[in-house]
């Protein structure tokens, strides 16, 4: 007679959950593994640090990876790579008005000192979008803001029209007193993706921002379940919304000219 496997239930869950910690651990060691740490100029001078994730086979597009208030380039650790195996280059950058969420320092804000305005990161946008113009020449660039990062991709946009290919706002708002981002947007003719939360407020303020899009192309993914910025994709940040919005932002890049 065969006898009863003498593991108990509690040792069997126990030995589940190393395997599992294992497994994540390994995952997000290759993650890591899979960016190379790069600086460039920002467009007022100083030094701006950021994460490449080389795209999977040829390049559809180069998207510029933007963080939130108080936050790096980690923000977008689970993110980045998914963009990549889509195949587009993608330059994840910590911008000067950020900190150490997602627990990782700011290399970009800890190199110039505390103090910086949301509107004083505009130059690191504009320095990313000159260095993916020189590392990846003839390819599409692709802007995409998180929280006030959002609305600076407006402003990226207006400015460099021939340059900003489209644009993804995760959350844009009028975050810079009495300088108009919704002025901004009017100028925006590029195809563009606006979304939000899933709160009421932030539903609105999108809205608000999107109908000032002149584009023909554009779309705002309004979410039943959704968080503030990017994060909004993260399943540890959105267990039940981030696959729908994912969901969204792939047809979107897929719809984009030359993505096909």
């Amino acid at each position: 007679m065969t006898q009863p496997n003498r593991m108990t239930v509690s040792k069997v869950s126990a030995l589940r959950g190393f395997l599992a910690a294992g497994f994540l651990c390994f995952a997000f060691a290759s993650l890591a593994d899979a960016a190379e740490a790069v600086s460039f100029a920002a467009s007022d001078g100083g030094k701006v640090y950021a994460d490449v994730y080389p795209a999977d086979g040829h390049a559809k597009a180069t998207i510029l990876l933007f963080h939130q208030a108080g936050s790096n380039r980690a923000e977008y650790a689970p993110i980045a790579p998914k963009l990549a195996a889509m195949a587009f280059n993608v330059l994840a950058v910590d911008a000067r008005a950020g900190g150490s969420m997602w627990g990782r320092s700011n290399e970009t804000a800890a190199g110039r000192g505390s103090g910086a305005s949301y509107l004083d990161a505009l130059p690191d946008l504009e320095g990313a979008l000159h260095y993916a113009e020189k590392t990846w020449p003839g390819t599409p660039v692709v802007a995409w803001g998180s929280s006030y990062s959002a609305s600076l991709v407006f402003f990226l946009a207006a400015r460099h029209p021939n340059d900003v290919a489209a644009l993804l706002a995760f959350s844009p708002g009028e975050y810079f007193g009495n300088t108009s981002v919704r002025a901004q947007a009017a100028q925006v003719r590029c195809p563009a993706f606006v979304t939000s939360a899933s709160s009421a407020d932030e539903i609105a303020e999108a809205k608000r921002l999107f109908d000032a899009i002149p584009a023909r192309q554009k779309t705002q993914y309004v979410p039943m379940q959704g968080v503030h910025g990017s994060a909004t994709l993260r399943t540890d940040s959105n267990p039940r919304g981030a696959a729908a919005a994912w969901a969204a932002v792939t047809a979107f890049l897929n719809a984009l000219p030359g993505s096909s």
